[in-house]
């Protein structure tokens, strides 16, 4: 067993194989669950998610303390921990799955496993499966203990849609696609089961441990009949409510992207839903505190400005983060103030001078619909509000934490880049992750340099893939070196999809780092050379492409 710190606020367990993995999550979601764990000085109650893999179990705590206890914790030993007793999902009879088996990878299978397309077909049907772990999107779920024959290997080149319903194998797993994304699976056949709904309750289907059977499905149902579409809700708006609310901000202009944005929904990893947010909390929060708003209260992300919004009622405002030119009925206001709006006044937000989201809240907070207990909008998962668009009308609520607070020297420095950072360079503090011994500087390890104090500083550029579910990075011109280069020792290997939280700085084939946003997968499977403080993830939220990024390694 492998425990080492996963950013400021994880823990990564490392084990030598599924079952084991299953177990530790097993022993750790039951400490969590249990009510000493609420009661006592225990450090299990610092856990705020578990993230489950093949190998491994992603331990994420509610701050940096919490973490260091929990790592202090497991390095002790799980040994004490009761054993916890079976679950709902566990004792369940198996969940039927009819497959229509027609999908255009079953060939194939049947030619790498040495089979008949009918002996496929019989293999899966076969033997029971069980839920190991969620994962990868909301409400796909990793199924093991079918027939060993027909372990496969993943697509080289993933498919950039994979349609909702496929039934899919790789490895040693079976499952199957909630909704229609990217994937590199062996694709066999297609359901028409709803797997995911997060108006439902549980949101998904199929829970961990519990145990599924597939059957060939009767031809009777069109797949393109209703009855037939496993998609599940789209993000919801009513554009026209019955009642127009008491106060409200009516949008007249979305800009190019605002979404509505809160603290997300952790805790929901193990059925495949990240915890999302706003991208930049240090602003975010400035901003809920300025006009005396309940932690969490849900506020305005907006992207590169262009929002503009006129007020139903008497308002009470605030703008951080990216600032840029900003008026209420043409009179120029500032950020970091409360700003009092009268009915019928218009907001307008001009695109800020340097970083890129900037942040509206009004006190009161905005008093959406919640999903699985959050307003935030998932831009990867598809959960919460869609994107703010004009026309809409966003009712504000009555609960408040405090009074309006000014702050003489507000701290808008922790998230966004100096003026001479914008000209220049920003830092990014990292912490070291799993691999990082996998990549070399100048013929050394990145772990040896490390713990030698020569930290690997090389210049990077935020490149246009840079949205709020990750930001790829790029070399700089001519200088440092370029991609970064396996060690020999590690230059094919693989690894096993492990939990990832916002800030790990994973390391494709091509060798140019991705940072994951708000919005970030719940598992990957990339080397992780690094974690960005949560400062450091707030800094790069107000990145734009074009800048220049140095990631600063520190001890951890």
């Amino acid at each position: 067993m492998r425990i080492s710190p996963f950013g400021e606020r994880a823990v990564l367990v490392e084990v030598s194989g599924l079952d084991e993995a299953r177990h530790l999550y097993s022993l750790l979601r039951h400490a969590r669950e249990t009510p000493a764990a609420a009661s006592s000085a225990t450090p299990w109650r610092d856990i705020v998610d578990l993230v489950p893999a093949a190998r491994s179990v992603l331990v994420v705590a509610a701050s940096a303390s919490g973490a260091t206890r929990l790592h202090t914790a497991l390095v002790a030993g799980v040994a004490s921990l009761a054993a916890p007793p079976p679950t709902s999902a566990e004792a369940a009879p198996p969940v039927t799955i009819p497959v229509h088996y027609d999908g255009p990878d079953l060939a194939e299978v049947a030619t790498h496993t040495g089979l008949t397309p009918a002996e496929v077909v019989a293999a899966h049907t076969g033997m029971p499966w069980q839920v190991a772990f969620g994962g990868f999107a909301p409400g796909f779920a990793y199924l093991v203990g079918g027939d060993p024959r027909l372990q496969v290997p993943r697509h080289p080149q993933p498919r950039t849609t994979v349609p909702a319903g496929s039934v899919a194998l790789a490895g040693e797993f079976s499952g199957i696609y909630p909704r229609s994304s990217p994937g590199g699976w062996q694709l066999i056949g297609r359901t028409d089961v709803v797997l995911w709904d997060p108006d439902r309750t549980p949101p998904a289907a199929l829970q961990p441990g519990q145990h599924v059977r597939f059957t060939v499905a009767e031809p009777s149902i069109s797949p393109t009949s209703p009855a037939a579409t496993p998609t599940g809700p789209a993000p919801h708006r009513d554009p026209h409510p019955p009642h127009q609310p008491h106060r409200a901000l009516t949008v007249l202009t979305p800009g190019p992207l605002t979404t509505v944005q809160d603290e997300g929904r952790p805790g929901l990893a193990a059925v495949g839903v990240g915890p999302s947010g706003a991208a930049d909390r240090t602003a975010y929060r400035l901003a809920n505190r300025l006009v005396g708003n309940m932690p969490g209260s849900a506020a305005l992300e907006v992207t590169l400005g262009g929002l503009a919004v006129r007020a139903a009622g008497a308002l009470t405002v605030c703008l951080t983060g990216a600032a840029g030119p900003a008026t209420i009925d043409g009179r120029e206001v500032d950020f970091a103030t409360p700003l009092h709006l009268r009915d019928g006044q218009e907001l307008r937000l001009g695109m800020p001078s340097r970083g890129v989201r900037s942040y509206l809240a009004v006190r009161g907070g905005l008093a959406l619909p919640a999903t699985l207990g959050s307003r935030s909008t998932d831009r990867l998962a598809g959960l919460g509000p869609a994107s703010v668009a004009a026309g809409d009308i966003l009712p504000v609520g009555g609960e408040v934490g405090g009074p309006v607070h000014v702050d003489h020297a507000p701290p808008m420095a922790h998230s966004q880049p100096s003026r001479a950072e914008a000209r220049d360079e920003v830092l990014i503090d990292v912490l070291p992750g799993p691999q990082l011994g996998w990549f070399v500087c100048g013929g050394d390890r990145l772990d040896r340099l490390h713990r030698l104090g020569r930290l690997d500083d090389r210049l990077w550029v935020v490149s246009g893939e840079a949205d709020r579910v990750g930001v790829r990075l790029t070399a700089a011109a001519g200088r440092d070196g370029g991609a970064l280069a396996r060690h020999t020792e590690w230059a094919g290997a693989e690894v096993p999809s492990f939990g990832m939280v916002r800030g790990a700085v994973q390391v494709p084939p091509s060798g140019m780092p991705v940072i994951l946003g708000a919005d970030h997968p719940v598992t990957g499977g990339y080397p992780v050379i690094a974690v960005a403080t949560e400062a450091g993830s707030d800094r790069l939220a107000q990145c734009r492409p074009g800048d220049h990024v140095r990631l600063r390694l520190r001890q951890a």
